[in-house]
């Protein structure tokens, strides 16, 4: 089952879990302070001295079944090619974990994302589901990524999605018709806000 959380209540739950195993996937420079395991494509081996690292070379993670107490991936599933396998293999190697993502405003936002992200991930609050499919841009992007972590700080339920799941990751791979989707120019939302400024100010 997977569902919504926070991570401030991982932190809490792993902070109380001192002999769980817990892996780190993909984090970059920034693990999981709680994370004694840290997996990334890129050799973090002397970012990380103080605790244990081993480099992704294949699709595959490096691990027995059920190896971890807990897994965290955060900001990855966007980004692998085969997110089918990725998620089986989180369930392999684990019961239980948090998985964060960027909502599809956030994605929409950042100039990097265009590139850098696969896929848009949604949560549907019924079925409890991640609801997966090919990345599309609706607008055009404004921000860097330094811009949306500032703007985290204070919107980041409208701009990341926390996600908790233990025994499995329930999720659909859906295909979005394309063909009727209208880009939103930012130069016309721009435009129609300094109209209502200026209406504004003239009353």
């Amino acid at each position: 089952m997977i569902k919504r959380t926070s991570k401030q209540y991982i932190e809490n739950l792993l902070s109380s879990k001192p002999d769980w195993d817990i892996l780190d996937i993909g984090c970059g420079y920034s693990a999981n302070k709680y994370a004694n395991i840290i997996c990334d494509v890129e050799d973090l081996s002397k970012v990380y001295k103080d605790k244990k690292f081993i480099r992704l070379i294949d699709k595959k993670l490096p691990f027995k079944d059920k190896e971890f107490d807990f897994v965290i991936a955060s900001h990855v599933m966007e980004h692998v090619e085969d997110v089918d396998f990725f998620i089986s293999e989180l369930q392999r190697i684990a019961n239980k974990g948090y998985i964060e993502l960027p909502t599809k405003l956030e994605d929409n936002l950042v100039f990097e994302n265009k590139n850098d992200h696969i896929w848009q991930i949604d949560f549907d609050d019924v079925k409890n589901k991640l609801i997966i499919n090919k990345r599309i841009q609706y607008i055009e992007p404004i921000l860097t990524v330094s811009s949306i972590k500032k703007l985290n700080k204070i919107f980041r339920k409208s701009l990341v999605l926390e996600l908790q799941w233990e025994n499995s990751i329930d999720y659909i791979l859906e295909k979005v018709d394309i063909s009727n989707i209208k880009k939103i120019s930012i130069f016309t939302l721009f435009r129609k806000y300094i109209s209502k400024k200026i209406r504004t100010f003239i009353r």
